[in-house]
């Protein structure tokens, strides 16, 4: 079992920068892929980035590439995404999710955490 936290939302003006973290439980960390998703009001879930075990393969949304990061730390258990130049259209909230390989699809990952909020003005 693997639970997840995230942390690092919260108020930003458009054009500035978060970083999300999500620490997950359990000593097995580096043997998941982890994955980014962000659903705003009235949308559906959408996936943001993917990072594979080991931290070499990586992938983005078109909407957030060159401006996000996703990253790990496998010693601290943590997965995290930068977020640059942020939008007002990057307002929503964001999970984290755990799981086999490196999907684009929410329900393919074992693991999901309960969200962090971020909201960007403009």
């Amino acid at each position: 079992q693997v639970q997840l936290v995230e942390s690092g939302g919260g108020l930003v003006q458009a054009g500035g920068s978060l970083r999300l973290s999500c620490a997950a439980s359990g000593r097995t960390f580096s043997y998941y892929a982890m994955g980014w998703f962000r659903q705003a009001p009235g949308k559906e879930r959408e996936f943001v980035a993917t990072i594979s075990g080991s931290g070499g393969r990586t992938a983005y949304a078109n909407s957030v590439k060159d401006r996000f990061t996703i990253s790990r730390d496998n010693a601290k258990n943590t997965v995290y995404l930068q977020m640059h130049s942020l939008k007002p259209e990057d307002t929503a909230v964001y999970y984290c999710a755990a799981g086999s390989d490196t999907y684009n699809r929410w329900l393919l990952y074992t693991y999901r955490g309960q969200g962090t909020q971020v909201t960007v003005s403009s």
